[in-house]
């Protein structure tokens, strides 16, 4: 298979370790980038949202390549040849997240079982896929949840993803509970986005159409739960009043 990634890149931030790490994988990629590097790897493109990086990168993708891989900058990959081997078998593969400490550490203890039976959500962290399969989900609209969008639409058009955690990628996120709070209401608010323009499998969609009268019940998780849910609250208000941002 001929691999191509994009990284994304809000800033300068972490691009030099990124463009090392992937030299040291022997992969070929660009980064699209928020802010103007002196780097031959690096292409410069206005910061707009994810969604639009991954739209201009559609033109970066050399011919040749038949499988895409999307990689956000600010992270570490690790096996990442076993995430390529469930491309004979799957037409997109999305990796488990290990984050450093924080909220994150048990909510992915949650959900990342219900995502080894159920996408309910993907980690653009990192994503392979094969080109045909990115060709087909461009252009990805406005939206803050480009990742899961992504996804869904794939299983839409009637291609079969693999959550993959034996390939894992490290990086941090929230450090507090009001912190988590406040994600957990943009990502599950990109996620409604994310329905809107797709049509995924019905128990996906019934996942989300239930979602609200479940939430009470992540107060039982302590803290933590208490910050999801608040989160899914406000998103569940912005998303009926029609807040649509498009970026993080």
């Amino acid at each position: 298979m001929n691999l191509f990634v994009v990284v994304l890149a809000r800033d300068r931030s972490h691009v030099e370790e990124k463009a090392a790490e992937l030299e040291r994988l022997g992969l070929p990629f660009t980064a699209v980038c928020g802010e103007r590097l002196n780097h031959p790897r690096v292409v410069y493109r206005e910061p707009r949202g994810k969604w639009d990086a991954i739209n201009f990168a559609r033109r970066l993708v050399p011919k040749d390549a038949d499988v895409v891989v999307l990689n956000d900058v600010d992270t570490r990959i690790h096996n990442f040849w076993h995430a390529l081997s469930h491309l004979h078998s799957a037409d997109l593969v999305y990796c488990r997240v290990e984050v450093s400490g924080g909220p994150q550490v048990k909510f992915y203890r949650i959900a990342d079982p219900i995502r080894r039976r159920l996408h309910v959500f993907a980690s653009g962290e990192l994503m392979l896929m094969k080109r045909e399969v990115f060709e087909r989900v461009l252009p990805v609209p406005p939206t803050i949840a480009e990742d899961t969008y992504i996804l869904f639409k794939a299983l839409e058009l009637g291609y079969k993803a693999h959550f993959c955690t034996k390939t894992y990628t490290t990086t941090r996120r929230t450090a507090s509970a009001k912190e988590e709070e406040a994600y957990k209401a943009r990502t599950t608010l990109g996620i409604y986005q994310a329905l809107r323009h797709t049509r995924p499998p019905p128990w996906t969609r019934a996942f989300y159409a239930l979602l609200p009268l479940a939430t009470p019940l992540l107060a039982l998780a302590g803290e933590d739960g208490r910050a999801w849910a608040k989160g899914i609250v406000k998103a569940l208000s912005m998303t009926i009043a029609g807040h649509n941002p498009a970026r993080f």
